[in-house]
């Protein structure tokens, strides 16, 4: 595989991401929390749109996969940045954004700072707000631990513990989006694994719930786990990608 391209943001940040041109509107595929842009759904769309002519983005957040920096350093504002400014730098025109897990957070930031430049929007298993969720989980000696140390280690069910720190759970709270109205005048379709134990259906039906617009739907999958990577699944993804196109012409 060749190597990646790489873009500094004005922050500083050095991003790896992987580009291809055709039509637009364009696809952005906004990875999840410690994943990288070489996993199976960003691969899998890479591949859809190549084959269908569209443009294409993937790309890793600051300390993910092939960009720069170190993961404990960044935070959900930082990701969000990230994603801002490479789009901004590779892409043209509005685009339609499909996040996964955290990247369905990040999406629905995007969305809602530049509404116009998106022009669809894909979660698949979103998670907005997760660091809320993480917070409410912490246990007595592991709130004093994180303000000890300023970060604490959790259990993956992907391989070495998350490392979260304080950073990240402080800007989780200024990022929130289930707080405050959240309009989506494009058209949105929601992906949730019914089997997901990382992102429950709970949060896909509060999300699709709390959005107001036009275009909104919520597809609940019954078997389907957090990785949403069978073909099956991936299949759907691809579906809903082209629902999105036929609705904006």
């Amino acid at each position: 595989m060749t190597e990646p391209n790489h873009l500094t943001t004005p922050e500083g940040r050095r991003i790896a991401y992987r580009a291809i041109t055709g039509a637009g509107p364009g696809i952005v595929f906004l990875g999840g929390f410690r994943s990288d842009m070489e996993g199976a759904k960003a691969q899998y769309l890479h591949d859809w749109a190549e084959q269908n002519g569209r443009a294409f983005l993937r790309f890793d957040y600051s300390g993910h996969g092939a960009s720069g920096g170190a993961f404990t350093d960044g935070c959900i504002g930082d990701w969000a940045a990230d994603a801002a400014a490479v789009i901004a730098a590779v892409t043209e025109g509005p685009q339609i954004l499909i996040g996964s897990s955290m990247g369905g957070w990040i999406a629905l930031l995007l969305a809602r700072q530049a509404p116009a430049s998106v022009a669809g929007l894909v979660g698949i298993a979103a998670a907005p707000d997760f660091t809320q969720d993480i917070r409410a989980a912490l246990t007595r000696d592991a709130r004093a631990a994180l303000a000890r140390d300023g970060r604490i280690a959790q259990p993956s069910d992907y391989g070495a513990p998350y490392i979260i720190t304080q950073r990240l759970l402080a800007d989780g709270d200024a990022q929130q989006v289930l707080n405050q109205d959240l309009h989506m005048p494009c058209p949105v379709r929601l992906l949730q694994g019914m089997a997901d134990r990382d992102v429950l259906p709970a949060v896909a039906i509060r999300l699709f719930e709390h959005m107001t617009g036009d275009d909104i739907r919520l597809t609940l999958v019954q078997g389907a786990d957090h990785r949403f990577s069978t073909p099956d699944c991936l299949a759907m993804v691809a579906a809903a990608v082209t629902d999105v196109l036929g609705r904006i012409g």
